[in-house]
């Protein structure tokens, strides 16, 4: 081939690896009437590998990005949190090793908006999870690429919770509290609902109410949309 040749196909091929590798942007904004403390991390095979934190003032925003290639993650608002200027301490709610830039899970209770981008067939998946509890209302919501449905978990969840799963500052999930695989589905692999997961999915249709309620529960996006997170929609 020519080097005229060579140049024509670099130009043709140039637009497809700026498709490929757009950064997807999340904005995560905070309307609660209260200061959060947002925090996302990256995970493959239930590995972590990165992520931040930020504080979040009522009315305030921060946006993140991530590269769209097979990336894995999830973001969710810790509450009730004393961290020093070191930015070590703890949360009430959501907490991540006493961190303010989490590079762990948080400690349930927490509402999560949970990604991943760039799988099967180019689409990102999505969804917003109470497997871990909640904490704060949420939607999460694609911003770009012709995506219009939005997900979103808005009701009284801390005011109406079991007894049995209430804790300071959210609702717990029952896996945590009772520990059995009825609950935590860790070996029979065909748990179903119980009368704790339809509690959540009364409240929250759109939202994961055990591990296995996948089929009302996950939605996609074409690869290359942007989204934004919201507490207290």
């Amino acid at each position: 081939m020519t080097l005229s040749g060579i140049l024509h196909l670099f130009l043709l091929v140039l637009p497809l690896l700026f498709i490929s590798t757009h950064a997807a942007t999340f904005e995560i904004r905070n309307q609660c009437p209260y200061t959060v403390w947002a925090a996302w991390i990256k995970e493959k095979q239930k590995i972590t590998f990165g992520g931040g934190g930020q504080l979040l003032d009522p009315g305030q925003s921060w946006n993140i990005t991530m590269n769209p290639d097979n990336t894995r993650g999830r973001i969710w608002a810790r509450t009730g949190c004393t961290l020093d200027a070191s930015g070590r301490g703890r949360c009430q709610t959501g907490d991540c090793d006493g961190l303010l830039g989490c590079i762990r899970y948080g400690q349930p209770p927490n509402t999560l908006a949970e990604f991943a981008l760039k799988q099967f067939n180019n689409l990102d998946f999505f969804d917003i999870s109470l497997v871990d509890g909640f904490n704060v209302p949420m939607e999460f919501s694609p911003t770009s690429g012709g995506c219009t449905r939005g997900i979103n978990c808005t009701a009284d969840i801390k005011g109406q919770c079991p007894n049995e799963l209430r804790v300071p500052g959210g609702c717990h999930n029952p896996c945590t509290v009772f520990g059995t695989d009825q609950y935590c589905c860790n070996s029979s692999g065909s748990c179903g609902p119980t009368s704790y997961s339809r509690f959540f999915k009364d409240r929250c249709p759109d939202a994961y109410s055990y591990p296995l309620d996948d089929q009302t529960s996950t939605f996609t996006c074409p690869s290359g949309a942007n989204y934004r997170v919201v507490f207290c929609p």
